[in-house]
Parts: structure tokens; sequence; C-alpha cells
């Protein structure tokens, strides 16, 4: 049985891939960090950037970690290291008011009530190239691992 952590938002399968995750979650970083699978949903309602309807999930992710945002202090990010393509119906629930919400990997069903098969989804790697931190990226998740504020937070640059 795996852990799952499941996203309500407006960013395009774009946009999340661009992004290496799903960013700027307030959340529970020790409970997001165990998931194995992102499930994001779109939420469809106001600056919505993709095409699904409604509630629809609509890409799954293999979490690789849980990090900082690079949008919104404070906030984090779900990075992903594989994602698969999905047109799942109904894949947030009618009414919930949180946009983040913890499942296990049976909890998602398909037409028939079976279980879904995660591991048989055809992952594709993602494809992102590696890029430099910003001064502010890395204070931000220093102080996430360290439990500090980023103002006590120093970093200095020998060359």
């Amino acid at each position: 049985m795996s852990d799952v952590i499941s996203v309500f938002t407006s960013k395009s399968m774009e946009t999340i891939l661009a992004d290496g995750g799903s960013q700027s979650w307030a959340l529970d970083r020790s409970r997001a960090a165990r998931c194995d699978y992102l499930v994001a949903c779109r939420n469809a309602h106001g600056d919505a950037e993709g095409p699904e309807p409604h509630r629809q999930a609509f890409l799954v992710g293999k979490v690789a970690d849980v990090v900082a945002s690079t949008d919104t202090d404070g906030r984090f990010k779900i990075v992903i290291s594989e994602f698969a393509e999905v047109s799942w119906e109904d894949g947030w629930e009618e009414g919930r008011r949180n946009p983040v919400a913890y499942y296990k990997d049976h909890d998602f069903t398909d037409d028939d009530g079976k279980p879904m098969d995660f591991k048989a989804l055809p992952f594709k790697k993602l494809d992102t190239a590696p890029r430099g931190l910003s001064l502010a990226e890395a204070k931000a998740g220093l102080a996430v691992t360290f439990g500090v504020p980023e103002s006590a937070i120093e970093v200095t640059i020998r060359a």
C-alpha cells in the first residue's frame, strides 16, 4: 500500500513539469515527504491554466522530495522524478475545502470500483535541466531544513 498526496491546482501539466513538481503548498512537510505519489487534480475555477474538467485528476508523479517553494515563502514544493498523464474523472472529492489531501493508493478506483494500479502507470522520467539556486532559494531551503528563520541563515561564498 502506497501513500498518496493529492493537490487541487489551477497550474497546467506544463507548468508542473517545468517547475519539477507542484508548488506553493501549505502542508506537513514530513508527512508529504513520506508519500510515494502525487496526484494533481484540476481546479478549473479562477485562473486555471489547464484544459481539464473541474476535479479531474490529470497527472500522477513519483514523489522525490518536498522542499521550500521557489514561488512562495513559507510554502513547499512537491518534487517529482517521474510522471504519468491520467484522466480520472472525479479525482478530487466534491466539497473538499483544503487543496491538499492525503490518501492510500487503493482509495483511487476505476469506473468498475477496482483500485487503480499506480505501479502499472506509464511513467516517464522528468527531463529537467539542472539549474542553480538563487541565494533566496538556498536560504529558504536551509531555513526549512534546520527549522530556523531565513534571517538566521548567512551564506558565505569563497572563490
